[in-house]
């Protein structure tokens, strides 16, 4: 619930209606040397969202790498996607599983919204190109900077494509026009964890996400959506932030 990477499978998984298709366990977010922990009792359920590993109760994320390769030593990541039949990953990458949940269990559903229609791929491309490396990045590469000069760049970066977004949110309802599509999902978890920990925790704080009328007013339709804002816990995302960063910039 904390990582914005896992949050866009979530919001998928919500605007194609998978809930009883795919389960969720969420971990707790707290995250220290051993990385996700799936750490859960009473209270951690009721303030955090967290469940435990549901499958196999496992303690943490770790866990399901090694079962795939005992020798792995890479990172260890959130989302993960996982076969229950075949107990095997298939997929760690959330821009792959948006894709997945957006047309592979359409005949199921029988829900055939396409937030990546073919006419649009080139355009969408295009802005996911520069949220990814300038806003979902962006905030990241100003937060953990290891010099003055990355972070006064990299925050720059970060608040000049802002500026972009926001013009353009000035004569489109959407970042492609009238028709809402992943990129907006993409931007959106981004957005609704700005004010209350980019800006002050990773001193992304030239402006709030408030201050940009346009923006605001887009972030919250798109949180209004039906199911969206079940998605967003927000005491787990400041949770996850501010006490798991020991050390920053």
């Amino acid at each position: 619930l904390a990582c914005p990477w896992a949050h866009r499978t979530l919001v998928f998984r919500q605007l194609k209606g998978l809930e009883d298709l795919i389960s969720v366990s969420v971990v707790h977010p707290d995250m220290h040397e051993n990385g996700w922990s799936f750490a859960h009792d009473e209270n951690s359920a009721k303030l955090y969202g967290t469940t435990g590993d549901d499958l196999y109760g496992d303690k943490f994320i770790a866990e399901k790498y090694l079962s795939q390769d005992p020798d792995y030593t890479g990172v260890n990541s959130v989302p993960i996607l996982w076969d229950k039949k075949n107990k095997v990953i298939v997929s760690n990458e959330s821009s792959e599983i948006i894709r997945m949940f957006n047309s592979a269990f359409n005949k199921i559903t029988g829900n055939d919204t396409d937030y990546y229609p073919e006419a649009l791929r080139a355009k969408i491309d295009e802005v996911n190109e520069l949220v990814y490396h300038k806003i979902n990045n962006g905030v990241y590469k100003s937060g953990f900077a290891t010099a003055q000069d990355a972070y006064d760049t990299n925050v720059k970066e970060l608040f000049i494509a802002l500026d972009k977004v926001e013009e353009t949110l000035a004569t489109n309802r959407y970042l492609i026009g009238d028709q809402l599509t992943e990129a907006d999902w993409r931007l959106w978890v981004t957005l609704v964890r700005f004010d209350s920990v980019y800006h002050t925790h990773f001193k992304c704080n030239l402006r709030l996400i408030e201050q940009y009328e346009n923006i605001y007013n887009y972030m919250l339709e798109l949180y209004q959506m039906p199911n969206i804002a079940k998605t967003v816990n927000e005491a787990h995302i400041k949770r996850h932030y501010y006490a798991s960063h020991l050390s920053f910039n």
